[in-house]
C-alpha cells in the first residue's frame, strides 16, 4: 500500500492497494474537490483519476477508463465504469463514495472481471 499526491488543479490524496492473482483485481481510493454546493465529480474526472491510480499501482500504461455519468457526492453512492487495458481486455470498475467533506468527495474503486453495468451490491 502506498499514498500518493497528484499534482493537479484539484487536491487528490490516495491510498492504493493492488492484488493480482490470475485476473486483475485492484482497489484504490481517491479524493476530489469539486467546488459546488451539491458535490458531484464529473464522469471524465472520475475516469481519469481511476486510470491514473491504476497505472501507478500496476506500473503499466494508463488504461482507458469510461464512466457513464457524474458521481454524486453522497456516501454509499456506487457507479460502474469500464476499463480497457492496453491488451484490449475489458474489466468493470466499481466506484463507491466513502465520505464527503464540504466540496471534497472521497471514493474507493475496485477493478474486477465483471464488465456489466449493474450495481454490484
Amino acid at each position: 500500500m502506498f499514498t500518493a499526491r497528484m499534482p493537479t488543479g484539484m487536491s487528490i490524496l490516495t491510498s492504493v492497494t493492488a492484488v493480482a492473482a490470475g485476473t486483475l483485481l485492484l482497489g484504490c481510493s481517491a479524493s476530489v474537490g469539486v467546488g459546488r454546493s451539491t458535490p458531484r465529480v464529473a464522469a471524465d474526472k472520475v475516469a481519469d483519476t481511476v486510470a491514473t491510480k491504476l497505472a501507478a499501482a500496476t506500473g503499466q500504461p494508463k488504461p482507458h477508463v469510461t464512466c457513464p455519468e457524474d458521481l454524486a457526492g453522497k456516501v454509499g453512492t456506487t457507479m460502474r465504469c469500464t476499463l480497457t487495458g492496453t491488451d484490449d481486455r475489458v474489466l468493470g470498475v466499481t466506484v463507491t463514495v466513502t465520505s464527503v467533506d464540504g466540496d471534497q468527495v472521497n471514493f474507493d474503486f475496485k477493478a474486477d472481471d465483471r464488465t456489466g453495468a449493474a450495481d454490484p451490491r
